[in-house]
């Protein structure tokens, strides 16, 4: 299956497209990766070279692509962080053409724009332009917590709160909302404590939980590679629960192997084979 990635990109460590073209390669998919910025570096480390390649580059590479006839063959289209409001328009003008080319193509959106303790990390109006207009496109959508108390407007310290946001967006357009990090009340720096994962379909909603790893600092990435490989899961099981699960399993087991050596970026390479073949298992407990 053929997946059209529009993100950003960074030369060294991974982030964006550098941390999802590989693992959809790896899990048998052909990529077709669009950067949205080229970056050296992801913006975590407080100083990086590069740029945001514009919505003029976006729309000239997809344009390119349907002269080559070859979205028919596209199966998903994925993004994540856009640079700047333009390029949210290539993308939402993209999503048009490939189902006009592709009619049973999904669109998996991961609508980046911060994180708790972080905060908003994009430029002013992609929030709004997430909200209004991107997510009323999306098949999927993967926020994390703080993005999806920013896509509602909504508290979701407690179960409760998160489903009614979920909910919310249900009825905003897509039919498969993955929460890819959530803690109920609970600090990041709470010891022995633990992190969920929310998903929530027409079949019903989940939470899987895992050991928290008690990084030093916020892992760059880690949304991004989870987004990429619970599409693939999707596109493999068509069941939102399964490919949680096995979405779970993957990246766990990234994370864990990046604890263990103690590395400021994941090991995606290292621990390639955990997106394959996890080497943990854990079960989704319905809602």
């Amino acid at each position: 299956m053929a997946i059209l990635s529009i993100q950003s990109h960074v030369t060294y460590g991974y982030a964006g497209n550098s941390a999802a073209v590989f693992p959809l390669q790896r899990m048998g998919h052909t990529v077709w990766a669009i950067n949205t910025v080229e970056f050296s570096n992801h913006t975590g480390y407080g100083s990086w070279r590069g740029k945001a390649l514009g919505a003029e580059m976006t729309a000239e590479l997809v344009r390119g692509l349907d002269e080559r006839g070859v979205l028919k063959d596209c199966a998903a289209v994925l993004s994540g962080y856009m640079g700047d409001v333009p390029v949210g328009q290539a993308i939402m003008d993209t999503v048009r053409l490939v189902r006009l080319k592709a009619p049973g193509a999904l669109y998996c959106c991961d609508p980046v724009m911060g994180d708790m303790g972080q905060g908003l990390y994009v430029k002013p109006g992609i929030p709004e332009v997430f909200k209004n207009e991107i997510i009323t496109l999306a098949d999927l959508l993967t926020p994390n917590q703080f993005e999806l108390e920013v896509l509602t407007g909504m508290e979701t310290g407690d179960i409760t709160g998160a489903r009614k946001a979920i909910d919310l967006l249900h009825r905003r357009g897509p039919r498969v909302v993955l929460v890819t990090s959530y803690r109920e009340g609970k600090p990041r720096t709470d010891p022995g404590g633990h992190i969920d994962m929310l998903v929530s379909s027409e079949t019903g909603a989940y939470r899987i939980r895992t050991p928290e790893l008690p990084f030093d600092t916020v892992m760059s990435g880690s949304g991004d590679l989870t987004a990429a490989v619970f599409l693939s899961r999707y596109l493999e099981t068509g069941d939102a629960k399964d490919a949680l699960e096995l979405t779970t399993g993957s990246i766990y087991g990234i994370m864990e192997a990046t604890f263990k050596a103690r590395s400021g970026e994941l090991c995606i390479i290292a621990a390639q084979n955990e997106l394959t073949s996890p080497s943990r298992s854990f079960a989704a407990v319905r809602l």
